[in-house]
């Protein structure tokens, strides 16, 4: 190009040079291998991290959403088997407590019947102390009585037991024959 300048030819700006042509090229050349090994990797390096921070978030949080939907669902099952566990001990508990119901039941109609049977068995006891004694002081008064209406003393104990006893039996008797006709 020197030689067109110092010629003096007119240059034509379209066609450059040789010289400057291959200067140009290899500083491209060189630029571009700097800027491919050192600058692209790192740009890459950068994309790549970015890409990760954005895509990889989404698919961490869609992970994670994954994740908190199965424990929701580990929580809901646990809860429900809690459900029913509570309702079967409930059910258990009024069985048993219905259970333990009609056992005290059982034993108070037991204790009951032990009581009445006690108490009749008391009042049967009784009956028949009052009757024994009522019979000696019947018998004793009526002796006194008919000693006082006869005017002489009635004192034999034998005798005097015979006819009590006879006045008595009759009338047991009769008080058995007037409760029979009720």
């Amino acid at each position: 190009m020197l030689k067109f300048l110092a010629e003096g030819a007119p240059q034509n700006p379209l066609i450059p040079d040789t010289a400057e042509l291959i200067i140009g090229l290899l500083c491209f050349f060189i630029v571009f291998g700097v800027l491919g090994k050192k600058l692209l990797p790192n740009i890459q390096k950068t994309l790549d991290e970015r890409h990760d921070a954005i895509e990889g978030g989404l698919e961490r949080a869609e992970k994670a959403q994954a994740e908190a939907n199965r424990t929701l669902e580990e929580y809901k099952a646990q809860l429900a088997e809690a459900r029913h566990e509570a309702a079967r001990i409930t059910e258990h508990a009024r069985e048993q407590g219905a259970v333990i119901i009609a056992e005290m039941k059982e034993e108070g109609q037991r204790q009951r019947e032990a009581i009445i049977a006690a108490g009749h068995a008391q009042i049967d006891a009784d009956r028949r102390q009052v009757t024994t004694a009522l019979r000696q002081d019947v018998g004793r008064i009526a002796t006194d009585l008919a000693g006082r209406v006869v005017g002489e003393s009635l004192e034999d104990s034998a005798r005097q037991s015979r006819i009590i006893d006879r006045f008595l039996d009759e009338l047991d008797a009769k008080s058995a024959a007037a409760a029979g006709a009720k």
